[in-house]
């Protein structure tokens, strides 16, 4: 396409609407309800989310990955997910823990933006969900050296060979550098699009302990 072409590919959004009166008093559990529709639509994978850090020297970077468990409220509130501690978002968050979630749920014409810092979760918590992982992801868990380079993908397949056997006829233990993390939010934002590009913004915003909403232009 060219670039006008590209300019004008646009649709109007009118699947639903987003009222102050009719969300919850707190994000998480708005984000469940919305998530639960997403589960519902049959999107492709509902639980895909952009993750965005930013390295030592400010330069900000984005991969998606996949949010494997949602916090409630009385327990501090936060969304989990897990990967290597030496991967490049990794080395990011032990230098600088502000991070940005997206969810975007297109058939829905709905996105979820969250911002928070990110902690890593308790080793039992991980070692306990690690152990629930099929047996083929444990494995790739200890044969990728993830976000380094790699020479060949015959490399990773030596090293999925090597990791086989290793632990042939046993349990796969969890590595030591892979785990888990809770981004806690602290600003987080609810969109519905609407007609004209009128979109609805929700955003709840943390402050002593507590949450305001507020409405925000499109």
């Amino acid at each position: 396409l060219h670039d006008d072409e590209i300019a004008a590919l646009r649709r109007e959004y009118r699947a639903a609407r987003l009222d102050e009166d009719a969300v919850a008093h707190e994000p998480i559990a708005q984000f469940r309800r919305w998530f639960d529709d997403a589960v519902q639509t049959a999107e492709g994978e509902p639980n895909a989310m952009t993750l965005a850090t930013v390295s030592p020297d400010g330069r900000p970077a984005a991969r998606v990955v996949l949010l494997k468990g949602v916090e409630e409220e009385a327990d501090g509130g936060g969304f989990l997910f897990f990967t290597n501690y030496g991967s490049d978002k990794g080395r990011m968050m032990a230098e600088n823990p502000a991070v940005a979630l997206v969810f975007h749920w297109h058939a829905l014409e709905r996105q979820v933006r969250v911002e928070g810092r990110a902690e890593p979760l308790p080793r039992e918590v991980s070692v306990a969900y690690f152990a629930k992982r099929p047996r083929s992801s444990q494995l790739g868990a200890w044969a990728s050296p993830q976000s380094e380079p790699v020479a060949a993908r015959e490399v990773l397949e030596a090293r999925l060979a090597e990791v086989e056997a290793r632990f042939a006829g046993q349990e796969v233990p969890c590595p030591p550098a892979w785990g888990g993390y809770r981004v806690v939010p602290e600003r987080v934002e609810f969109w519905q699009g609407r007609e004209s590009r009128l979109h609805d913004r929700l955003v709840y915003v943390r402050a002593n302990d507590a949450w305001t909403l507020v409405r925000l232009g499109p």
